[in-house]
């Protein structure tokens, strides 16, 4: 018999400080991805998106996992705040983009508001010096459906429209994050005005 706790204590662990992770001050690895953006997807550019201004780039474990799906809501929430401030959002993770395409445009998580990258491999999270964790057999996500994919480790990164790192956030609650990435978004902001 699989309990239900098991999934959300796996996960929890994934929010442990992330201690080899880029820090700031480091270029940030520009990357292309397979990304959906309210359930279509195409094709994402770092270094496009940089052209804009700053890109907020955070990695998340799973779609559908307890402290992912609080995550994306808190973003999703909040995208109006990172515009004005003049950044973008991308998620990633190693989901499918099946599954990213379904989380993307759920009114419940991504709601349409920002985009998020398949990284099946955990090719993107690795340059960023991110550990990506094996998949868990057997494990479910919120809806039931089986999670055949790895995890990487949930951390946020700031990354200014010069392509360097400015702030590196990881080690706290899912929403925390979110409030923590506004600030540092902000602080960014002030000093380029």
């Amino acid at each position: 018999m699989k309990s239900p706790l098991a999934p959300a204590i796996i996960l929890s662990l994934f929010a442990l400080p992330a201690a080899a992770a880029l820090q700031p001050g480091v270029a940030a690895p520009q990357f292309t991805a397979v990304a959906s953006f309210a359930g279509k997807s195409f094709h994402y550019s770092l270094k496009n998106a940089l052209k804009k201004g700053p890109v907020v780039v955070y990695f998340f474990p799973s779609a559908y996992t307890s402290g992912c799906d609080i995550e994306a809501h808190t973003f999703a929430v909040n995208i109006g705040k990172f515009t004005a401030a003049g950044a973008s959002v991308i998620g990633v993770s190693l989901d499918s983009i099946g599954r990213l395409n379904s989380f993307s445009k759920d009114p419940n998580y991504c709601a349409g508001k920002f985009p998020t990258a398949s990284d099946p491999h955990g090719t993107i999270a690795k340059s960023f010096d991110l550990t990506v964790h094996a998949a868990q057999p057997g494990m479910t996500d919120v809806r039931g459906v089986e999670i055949n994919h790895g995890f990487a480790e949930r951390t946020t990164f700031v990354v200014s429209p010069s392509g360097m790192i400015a702030a590196s956030i990881g080690g706290v609650a899912p929403a925390d994050n979110v409030h923590q990435t506004l600030k540092a978004v902000k602080a960014l902001a002030a000093r380029r005005n």
